[in-house]
């Protein structure tokens, strides 16, 4: 099986290429423009596998480079990582995200269809629950107004490759609906990407720690939770990455053209827990603040996982101590060995 992994220089797409390596999946072909990610993720992965992948620069939102791609290659599946996902970001600029994370889905799925490749699976997002009043959501739970247009992106793709693969009886598809990734291999040789501006609440933890940042914000202390802080669901990204080998299993073996799977561990933790976890297990002190809320943030999200424990056979292994241990190894390697 030829397995196409778009994004696969990202967080969690590179994480999934050492699955799969790791299960047996050896004809791996990656492409990313590098948007969220940096091109030596492939030295990192290749560090921990000893094994190199093919790879492609490749933007696709190009009509033109996405079919170069799909005739030099031919994919038995493919996993659609690759997306712009930043909420906050989403907000200041909607109309790239709609842009990006849309074309290159429906590029994706022009090109699966043109030359018979039948499996995909998509990268969801918990966020298409919006503001939902029903904890803990299910994959019945009814779509929420989308809080932020990132989540709306999601939500239009979602129906996007609910229309195709009912349009095309041959296609079959598995749609992850992630909640919060965190934390790094178990190695401490890859994780998050660095960035100036992360996009979620662990890198800033990192970086706050580590002297990059003067201070943590936490944004909005009067939710109606526990401590006043957002409750989300963080899942160890090495466990989500697991999930796509055994969906991708299933996509060979089912009869179902559809199937939506949330990705969580079906606990709800605050920031504030977040943060006074990561200070426990690593025994440092955090200098952080609660400042306003921010635009696009739900209050609380947190998954029923039982469909993706029945059908997939999957079951979450790290715990949030875990998450936050090696998150924080992560980072000191990245001080060690920037690469």
């Amino acid at each position: 099986m030829t397995v196409l992994v778009t994004g696969g220089a990202g967080y969690i797409g590179s994480h999934t290429i050492i699955e799969l390596i790791q299960k047996g999946y050896t004809n791996i072909i990656s492409v990313d423009n590098y948007s969220n990610s940096e091109e030596s993720t492939y030295k990192r992965i290749e560090s921990i596998t000893n094994y190199k992948i093919q790879y492609y620069s490749i933007d696709l939102t190009s009509k033109i480079d996405c079919e170069r791609l799909f005739e030099e290659n031919e994919f038995d599946a493919v996993i659609h990582f690759a997306a712009y996902k930043s909420v906050p970001e989403s907000v200041e600029n909607p109309l790239s995200y709609y842009r990006n994370n849309l074309n290159s889905l429906i590029n994706i799925i022009d090109c699966c269809n043109k030359y018979h490749c039948n499996q995909l699976i998509f990268s969801s997002s918990c966020s298409v629950y919006g503001n939902s009043t029903e904890l803990p959501v299910t994959e019945t739970t009814p779509l929420g107004i989308a809080e932020s247009p990132y989540a709306e992106t999601k939500f239009i793709g979602e129906r996007i490759i609910r229309d195709a693969v009912k349009a095309n009886s041959e296609m079959k598809a598995v749609i992850l609906r992630y909640f919060n990734p965190v934390g790094a291999h178990i190695s401490g040789k890859l994780g998050e990407p660095a960035s100036e501006r992360p996009n979620n609440l662990v890198p800033f933890i990192t970086q706050t720690a580590a002297g990059l940042k003067e201070k943590l914000k936490v944004f909005g202390g009067d939710y109606n939770t526990p401590d006043g802080t957002c409750i989300r669901d963080y899942i160890h990204v090495s466990d989500i990455a697991d999930a796509h080998i055994l969906a991708l299993e299933y996509l060979t073996k089912t009869n179902n053209n559809i199937e939506v799977f949330n990705l969580g561990t079906g606990k709800g933790v605050t920031v504030l827990e977040v943060i006074k976890s990561f200070e426990y297990v690593n025994k440092l002190n955090l200098n952080y603040e609660v400042v306003e809320r921010r635009k696009g943030d739900v209050e609380a999200v947190y998954a029923n996982n039982d469909k993706a424990v029945k059908l997939l056979g999957w079951k979450p292994k790290h715990s949030l101590s875990e998450m936050m241990e090696s998150a924080w190894k992560w980072q000191q390697n990245l001080l060690d060995d920037p690469i």
